[in-house]
């Protein structure tokens, strides 16, 4: 039952951060537009914006697919932590709230891991714990 609960969990919120907020930063990282991005490390708004597609996209992609998911997680975990509690550190917590309910997923995923329903249980048993 545990194993069903992870990979639902890791499946939902892999495929809704993946879709609803990475493939967008995919989008307008392609489109050769003007980028404005939060920069909260001053590495550049491309850079910024880059680093959280690489997250919410591939990073998210591989949670789906439990595929390294706790490197996956820990990367996400990061993300939403700039997002939630930097990014929008001032704001009301009606808007950290999106960033604040991911962070306590991956952090989740992140201890559990994957679960046996995952393509990390293919990998040879000493990249499994990854």
């Amino acid at each position: 039952m545990k194993d069903l609960a992870l990979l639902i969990l890791r499946a939902g919120a892999g495929l809704f951060i993946m879709f609803n907020h990475g493939l967008m930063k995919v989008q307008a990282l392609t489109s050769g537009g003007e980028i404005k991005f939060a920069d909260p490390f001053s590495l550049g708004m491309g850079t910024s914006m880059t680093l959280s597609a690489f997250a919410e996209f591939l990073c998210a992609g591989l949670l789906v697919l439990g595929l390294f998911p706790r490197v996956s997680a820990g990367i996400l975990v990061f993300n939403m932590f700039v997002a939630g509690i930097i990014h929008h550190a001032t704001d009301p917590l009606a808007v950290k709230e999106m960033a604040l309910l991911y962070l306590i997923i991956f952090i989740s995923l992140l201890i559990l891991g994957a679960g046996k329903y995952s393509l990390n249980e293919l990998l040879p048993a000493k990249f499994r714990k990854y």
